[in-house]
C-alpha cells in the first residue's frame, strides 16, 4: 500500500522539530512576510535554514507558504523574499497567488524548490463547484489526472466558514485582511440578527442563556476515514495548525502517523484501533468533531451554536531539554506541583505516567509547584524518557 504523505504545521522551530519526532514527513511553515499566519511566530531566514536541515538529515521535507493574494505595493518585496528563499532551497513554496506563482517559476533556479498550488487558490467556476462534491469524487480526479500530478488535502483541524479562507468579516469588522494573513476569526464571536427596518431591535436567536455562535464551525477529524482517502488515490494528508503548540501538533500527528502505519499492515487493524486515534486526539484542544464535505453538504450538526470554546483533553506541561543523572531539565508550559501524575508522550506511541514527588529549581532547591511559565525545572523521569519527549498531563 503506497502511503500519502503525513504533512504537519510548525508555528515556530521547536513544532517544526516536534512535528517531525513524532513523526511528520514534511512540515510547512510561514516566513516572517508574505503567509497567511501573520498572527503565528514564523521563522527568520535563519530559522528555516535551521529547520530545513534538522529534516533533511532525517529523510523529511519542509514547505514554505507563500500564500497571500498579492497587491502591487507588495510585488517587490516578494520578489526580493522569492530570492532569499531559492538560496535557502526549501522542498516546496505554497503559492495562491497567479502572479507570484509566474514570479517563482522566473526566480527558482535552484532545481530544488517545487511549486504547490496553495489550498487558498480556491475554485473560480461552477463547473469546479459541481465536480466537488462528494468524496467519490477524488477518485475520479486521480483517475482522469497525470499521473506525475499530485493531489493534497486537508484532514484535520479548524475550518473557515467561508470557501477556503475567502472572508470579508474580519477585514469589514477590523480592517484586518484574512487575505493579507491578518484574520482576527469574527466567526467565532457571538451574533444576533437585526430586521432592516428595525434597526436596534436585535431578535432572539438563542440556543442557552449564552447566546448563538452562528458562525462556529467544528473541526475537521479524518481520521477514521483514512482508507477511503488512501483508495481514493491522495498524495498528501495536511494537518492544519500554524499558529498551534507542540502539544497539539504532536498529538494529532502522532495519532495520524499510528493509524497509517496500522492502515499500511491491513485495514483490519486500522479499523480495530480507530477509537484509540480517537481518543488520543482528544488529548489536546479541539473543538468537537465533524467530517465536513467529504461525505456530502454537512448539516447543521457540523456548526457548534452554544459555545466558541475549546475542549481540552491534556495540558500541556513542556519539552524534555535534556536529562542527567535520571533528571529531566524542562522550561515548564503551565503549572504542576509536587504529588501530581503527568504523562510522557513517545512518539512510537507510548505514554508513560510519572509521578512527580520532588521538583526542582533552577537552583536545584525543592520546590512544591511550578507556577511560572518557563520557569526552569528539574524532576526525575523513568529510563524510557528522552530528550524532546512531550509531557502533559491529563485532565479528567
Amino acid at each position: 500500500m503506497k502511503l500519502p504523505e503525513l504533512l504537519a504545521p510548525a508555528a515556530n522551530l521547536s513544532v517544526l522539530k516536534t512535528a517531525i519526532r513524532y513523526g511528520a514527513d514534511a512540515v510547512y511553515l510561514g516566513g516572517e512576510s508574505f503567509g497567511l499566519r501573520a498572527g503565528a511566530d514564523n521563522f527568520s531566514n535563519e530559522e528555516i535554514k535551521e529547520g530545513i536541515q534538522f529534516a533533511h538529515e532525517r529523510g523529511k521535507k519542509v514547505y514554505i507558504t507563500v500564500n497571500i493574494f498579492a497587491h502591487d505595493n507588495d510585488l517587490a518585496g516578494v520578489e526580493k523574499y522569492l530570492h532569499e528563499l531559492n538560496d535557502l532551497a526549501p522542498d516546496a513554496l505554497l503559492i495562491a497567488d497567479p502572479g507570484i506563482f509566474s514570479m517563482a517559476k522566473r526566480i527558482l533556479t535552484n532545481g530544488v524548490t517545487d511549486i504547490h498550488i496553495s489550498t487558498q487558490a480556491n475554485n473560480t467556476n461552477y463547473e469546479i463547484f459541481r465536480f466537488w462534491h462528494e468524496l467519490g469524487e477524488i477518485k475520479d480526479i486521480k483517475a482522469h489526472i497525470p499521473s506525475d500530478m499530485e493531489m493534497e488535502i486537508f484532514v484535520h483541524g479548524a475550518m473557515c466558514i467561508s470557501y477556503s479562507g475567502r472572508c470579508l468579516l474580519s477585514n469589514y469588522f477590523t480592517g484586518r485582511d484574512a487575505n493579507q494573513g491578518q484574520c482576527t476569526h469574527p466567526c467565532r464571536w457571538q451574533y444576533a440578527i437585526m430586521e432592516q427596518t428595525r434597526p436596534g431591535e436585535y431578535l432572539p436567536i438563542e440556543e442557552n442563556e449564552r447566546g448563538t455562535f452562528i458562525f462556529n464551525s467544528k473541526d475537521l477529524n479524518m481520521v477514521g476515514h483514512l482508507d477511503d482517502l488512501v483508495d481514493a488515490g491522495v498524495d498528501s494528508l495536511k494537518i492544519e495548525g500554524r499558529m498551534k503548540t507542540d502539544l497539539y501538533v504532536g498529538t494529532v500527528v502522532r495519532a495520524y502517523r499510528m493509524a497509517l502505519d496500522d492502515l499500511a499492515e491491513s485495514v483490519e487493524k486500522y479499523h480495530e484501533n480507530i477509537p484509540k486515534y480517537e481518543a488520543e486526539i482528544r488529548e489536546c484542544t479541539y473543538r468537537q468533531f465533524t467530517t465536513g464535505f467529504f461525505y456530502g453538504k454537512p448539516s447543521d450538526e457540523a456548526q457548534i451554536y452554544d459555545e466558541n470554546t475549546y475542549e481540552k483533553g491534556a495540558t500541556y506541561i513542556g519539552e524534555i531539554e535534556e536529562i542527567s543523572d535520571g533528571f529531566a531539565k524542562i522550561s515548564q508550559k503551565n503549572k504542576f506541583s509536587v504529588g501530581e501524575t503527568i504523562e510522557i508522550m513517545k512518539p512510537d506511541g507510548d505514554n508513560i505516567p510519572v509521578r512527580i514527588d520532588k521538583l526542582f529549581n533552577a537552583d536545584k532547591e525543592p520546590v512544591e509547584s511550578a507556577p511560572h511559565p518557563k520557569e526552569t525545572i528539574y524532576f526525575k523521569v523513568p529510563a524510557e524518557a528522552c530528550p524532546g519527549d512531550l509531557l502533559r498531563r491529563r485532565e479528567i
